[in-house]
C-alpha cells in the first residue's frame, strides 16, 4: 500500500518531537506513560516502530553491517573484494555481528513496547493495541532469527519496569509466545473498532483491518514454517490454522514508502550501502544470484541489477550504465581484491555449461566497476521496503502443501508466488514493472517439478527476498535452498560452510554480562556464527 510522503513527513515531524521528549523524561524521571497517552497520540509511535523495523537513524549502521554485509553475503545475494563486507569470506567482525542486536532493541523494541503499553486496556485502541502485538512479534521474529536466544519477555522495560538487564529467554519459549500473541492479535482485530492513523503499511486501504488481519496470518504462517525441522507438528497445526486467510494478491502487500531524503524515512538500505562512499562502490551482486537469473533467462535481471558507468562515484548519476541481461556479471563471493591467492585479479571465469552461464575472466572485464551492482530502479533513497508479500506466502504455502499435502496444490501456489514476486516489483515504479507476458513465459520456461520441488519453491523465495536479507538467511537455513557452495578463505570462521548465526553484540556482552555468560553457556557450540539456533536443528 501506498501513503503520501508529505504525510510521511508530517508524521516524522510529530515523531521527533515525542523522541526529544522522551529524553528529557530520562532527565526528571516523569513516567512515560503519563507523556505518551495524554500528550501524544499512540498512533504516531506506530509510526515510529514501523519506520524502524527497516533500519535505525543512526545512519542505518546496523542494516549496512549486520544485514548487507553480513547475511547479504552469506546468503550469496551480495559479494565483495572489501573486507568491510565481512560475510563475504565469513571474516571475524564482532562489532558487525552485534550491530543489528544494539540497535534493534534501541530503536525497533523500544518503541514497540512502548506502544504495546500504551495502548493496553483501552478500549478507544483496540486495533492498534492488536497491530503492536502483531509489529512486536514482527521485530522479535527477526532478532531471534539472527542471534538465537535473546531478550524478550522482559526487553523495552526499562522505562516502565525498571528492567535494565533483561535475561536472555530461550528461542524455543519466544517462539511459541510469538505464535500465540499473533494468533491471538490477529483473532481479535475487528473491523468495527478503531483504524489506526499512524498505519504506514495499510491506512490508505478500503478495508484497512481486513489488511491487517491477512497480515497477521501470513505472519503466523511465515513463523510456523520456521519450525519444520525442529517442531514440523506444531508447524503444521498453525500452517493448517491459517489456510484461506493469508494475503490474497499483491494488493495486500505490506509496503513501507521511503517519502523524502529525510534521516527518518529514507530507504535504510540505501542509506546504509548508497550514502557511505566508498562501501556502496565496494558492493556488488553475488554471481550465485546473477547466474541464477541469466541461466533461467529471468525478466527480474535488468530490475534488479545494472553494470554503474565505469566513472561513478557514489552519489553520482548512474544513468550511463547498463540494465542489458547479456552485460551482467556477479563478482564471486570468496576473492579479495589482489592479484596474489584468493585475488580477483586472477578469476578465470568459466564457460558456459548447463545450468551455468558464460562468466569471463576478471582480466577481460578490468574492474570491479564492471560487475553488476544493485539497481538504481530498487536502490535509492526513497524507494519503498517490501516488509511482507503475497508472493512469500504462496511460496511457503507451496512449501507446506509439497511437504504435508494441505492447502492445496503445490504447483499452483508456486505459480502463484513466481507470477507474484515479479509482479511485486511494480511497487517500485513503471521502471520496474515486468509484463504479464513475459512473467508467464518465464514461468512456462521453467515450470514447477514436484520431484525436485521444495528446492524450485525456495530458491524462488530466495530470489523473492532479495533485499530483504535477513529473512532470505533464515529461510536458507530452515531448508538448505538454494544450494550454496561455502566460501573457503584464509581466516574463515566458517570454512566451507554458510554460517548459521550471528555473534552476540559486544556491548551487551560488556553491559548485561551476568544474562550473556548465562546464555552462552546454553549454546550449543557456544557463541559462534557456526552454532545453530534452536529451530535449525540438523
Amino acid at each position: 500500500m501506498k501513503l503520501k510522503p508529505i504525510y510521511i513527513l508530517a508524521t516524522a515531524v510529530i515523531i521527533t518531537a515525542f523522541a526529544s521528549c522522551k529524553k528529557d523524561l530520562l532527565k526528571t524521571n516523569t513516567d512515560p506513560n503519563a507523556v505518551s497517552v495524554d500528550l501524544f497520540d499512540p498512533n504516531n509511535i506506530l509510526t515510529t516502530t514501523q519506520l524502524f523495523y527497516t533500519g535505525s537513524t543512526d545512519n542505518a549502521i546496523e542494516v549496512e553491517e549486520t544485514e548487507i554485509q553480513g547475511a547479504g553475503c552469506y546468503i550469496q545475494h551480495w559479494a565483495s573484494t572489501s573486507g568491510y563486507y565481512f560475510g563475504d569470506k565469513y571474516s571475524l567482525s564482532p562489532g558487525g555481528w552485534g550491530s543489528f542486536f544494539d540497535h534493534a532493541y534501541t530503536y525497533g523494541v523500544k518503541y514497540a513496547v512502548d506502544l504495546y503499553t500504551n495502548t493496553a486496556g483501552k478500549p478507544q485502541y483496540k486495533n492498534l493495541h492488536q497491530i503492536s502485538r502483531i509489529m512486536k512479534a514482527l521485530i522479535f521474529e527477526r532478532i531471534t532469527d539472527v542471534y538465537g536466544d535473546v531478550p524478550y519477555f522482559n526487553a523495552g522495560q526499562a522505562y516502565t519496569k525498571s528492567i535494565y538487564f533483561p535475561v536472555y529467554d530461550k528461542q524455543k519459549d519466544i517462539y511459541a509466545d510469538l505464535l500465540k500473541e499473533v494468533s491471538q492479535a490477529t483473532d481479535s482485530l475487528d473491523v468495527n473498532a478503531d483504524k489506526p492513523t499512524g498505519d504506514q503499511f495499510y491506512s490508505g486501504a478500503d478495508d484497512q483491518i481486513g489488511e491487517w488481519k491477512k497480515f497477521g496470518n501470513t505472519l503466523l504462517l511465515r513463523m510456523a514454517m520456521r519450525l519444520t525441522k525442529v517442531d514440523p507438528a506444531t508447524a503444521k497445526t498453525y500452517v493448517q490454522k491459517v489456510i484461506g486467510h493469508t494475503m490474497e494478491s499483491n494488493a495486500d502487500n505490506a509496503i513501507l514508502q521511503h517519502g523524502t531524503n529525510d534521516p527518518l524515512t529514507i530507504n535504510r538500505i540505501y542509506r546504509g550501502i548508497g550514502e557511505d562512499g566508498a562501501i556502496q562502490l565496494d558492493g556488488q551482486i553475488s554471481k550465485t544470484f546473477i547466474d541464477t537469473l541469466k541461466v533461467h533467462n529471468d525478466p527480474r535481471l535488468p530490475v534488479l541489477a545494472y553494470v554503474y558507468p565505469l566513472d561513478f562515484e557514489a552519489g553520482g548519476d548512474p544513468s550511463n550504465g547498463s540494465s542489458v541481461p547479456a552485460e551482467q556479471y556477479g563478482l564471486p563471493n570468496g576473492y579479495n581484491s589482489g592479484n596474489a591467492a584468493n585475488g580477483i585479479q586472477n578469476y578465470l571465469g568459466n564457460p558456459a555449461s548447463p545450468g551455468v552461464p558464460f562468466n569471463p575472466a576478471y582480466s577481460v572485464l578490468g574492474s570491479l566497476a564492471a560487475y553488476s551492482r544493485p539497481s538504481p530502479i530498487i536502490f535509492n533513497a526513497t524507494a519503498p521496503t517490501l516488509i511482507l508479500t503475497y508472493a512469500e506466502s504462496e511460496l511457503l504455502l507451496a512449501d507446506a502443501a509439497k511437504r504435508w499435502g494441505i492447502g492445496g496444490s503445490a504447483q499452483t501456489h508456486y505459480n502463484n508466488g513466481v507470477l507474484a514476486a515479479m509482479a511485486m516489483l511494480s511497487a517500485y515504479g513503471d521502471a520496474g514493472t515486468i509484463s504479464d507476458g513475459d512473467a508467464q513465459a518465464y514461468l512456462d520456461a521453467n515450470p514447477y517439478k514436484d520431484a525436485n520441488g521444495l528446492n524450485m519453491i525456495n530458491t524462488q523465495y530466495w530470489i523473492a527476498t532479495f533485499f530483504n536479507e535477513y529473512e532470505a538467511w533464515s529461510n536458507y537455513r530452515r531448508t538448505g535452498y538454494p544450494v550454496l557452495k561455502g566460501v573457503v578463505y584464509p581466516g574463515s570462521q566458517s570454512p566451507g560452510a554458510v554460517p548459521r548465526r550471528m555473534e552476540y553484540s559486544t556491548v551487551d556482552k560488556q553491559v548485561n554480562s551476568t544474562n550473556y555468560t548465562t546464555a552462552v553457556a546454553g549454546i550449543p557450540g557456544g557463541d559462534k556464527i557456526t552454532s545453530r539456533v534452536w529451530w535449525d536443528t540438523q
